[in-house]
């Protein structure tokens, strides 16, 4: 008898072992962004940086990405490796922001930012290919194991939220700080899975790049990632001087990451109902109606309702692109894809668009909001343009 039935009755099947320690390792990693993101600019003002000086570093810290990612993609592609690669660059990440612990200006944060955020976005984006290939191997679904990083983000924000209504804005380094060090161990119990090695004669870049549809793919998510800039720059500084307490605006980030939640505990369905595309586009639509309705008001109710919009505006575009990647692109090139998607939608396309929102939000305040909009309205836009040239072939789904 199989050992999935006893008494004739079927028994749950047990999560892969793999999968739970990828879950972990996101809950881990999310930790650190359930903090960064909501209260990093409460720790970037504490030290009394302007608006203009808080969206630069910012924008800065992100666009390091596109650093440090290409250069880890590529030895990971040439060697196969995902999970030593992983631990070195948690490792020194954690060295790395400890040294913030020093800095007390401006241009000395620059620089720490510069060495922080070209090491740890790498951590991620080789998990995301670890995970795609594991979720290939030994088949479970991608959305069921990302949604613990969501989870742990839920936690954290809420938890930190809390946290700081009794304690000085300098607490949010060593939550951080924390957090790093966690995902450095989760690290270590990470599965040794190896990719094909890249054999081509090509650069790894040029190879992925030149996959069909793949740059319009990244133009279009870019758009849409990107239009949340002001969000992630000034949405706590913004309904904080609303009147909001911490409380209250960790609760509205953690509430739209529980959408998100949602969408990925059934992204399979998602997709097979619209493709890995069709969603892409879905996100540039919810995030034109998003930032229009925030830029306009901030009523406690509209805001909820509007944060529940994050699992489209977010959560559909990330959802699409991992099984765009996962469908297109040959898993030799899988890390050095993963990274031009960090490195171009997070890096470029976030990360100048970040340096924007500081000038539009010290010019605009709560308007600065609109115009992004009108950059997820352009992803929309993109989106659309993708799936019309697909043919609808982006519409079945087979990625992880």
């Amino acid at each position: 008898m199989p050992a999935s039935v006893i008494s004739g009755k079927p028994v749950p099947r047990l999560p892969s072992p793999t999968a739970v320690r990828l879950a972990v390792f996101y809950a881990a990693f999310f930790t650190v962004i359930g903090t960064i993101q909501p209260f990093w600019p409460l720790w970037l003002a504490g030290k009394d940086l302007s608006a203009t000086q808080i969206g630069l570093a910012l924008a800065i810290g992100v666009g390091a990405k596109v650093i440090g990612l290409p250069i880890a993609a590529h030895f990971a592609d040439r060697r196969g490796e995902r999970r030593r690669p992983m631990l070195i660059l948690s490792a020194l990440s954690t060295v790395a922001f400890a040294v913030f612990w020093l800095t007390e200006s401006f241009w000395p944060i620059v620089l720490v930012s510069l060495v922080f955020f070209s090491l740890w976005p790498p951590v991620m984006s080789l998990g995301e290919s670890l995970t795609v290939m594991a979720a290939r191997i030994h088949g479970f679904e991608y959305g069921r194991v990302r949604l613990w990083g969501s989870l742990g983000y839920i936690a954290t924000a809420l938890a930190a939220g809390t946290a700081l209504t009794s304690l000085p804005a300098s607490a949010v380094f060593w939550m951080i700080l924390a957090g790093v060090a966690l995902t450095t161990l989760s690290c270590a119990t990470l599965p040794e899975l190896r990719a094909a090695r890249s054999r081509s004669h090509r650069l790894p870049i040029l190879e992925t790049l030149s996959q069909r549809h793949f740059l319009p793919m990244l133009i279009a998510c870019g758009l849409i990632q990107g239009s949340h800039a002001v969000y992630y720059a000034f949405a706590t500084l913004h309904w904080r001087a609303a009147g909001y307490s911490e409380t209250v605006i960790g609760a509205l980030w953690a509430w739209g990451v529980i959408c998100e939640v949602v969408l990925f505990a059934f992204g399979a369905a998602a997709v097979r109902r619209c493709g890995g595309t069709g969603l892409i586009a879905l996100a540039g639509i919810a995030a034109t109606v998003r930032w229009i309705g925030t830029g306009l008001g901030d009523d406690l109710p509209v805001l909820v309702a509007l944060q529940t919009l994050h699992a489209a505006s977010f959560g559909a575009a990330h959802l699409g692109a991992m099984h765009w990647m996962g469908r297109h692109v040959d898993p030799s090139l899988s890390a050095t894809a993963q990274s031009l998607y960090s490195a171009i939608v997070f890096g470029l396309f976030l990360g100048g668009l970040l340096w924007a929102a500081g000038w539009l939000y010290a010019e605009l305040h709560g308007a600065a909001f609109l115009p992004m909009a009108a950059i997820g309205l352009a992803g929309a836009v993109c989106g659309l343009w993708l799936l019309w040239r697909e043919g609808g072939a982006g519409t079945v789904p087979n990625g992880p």
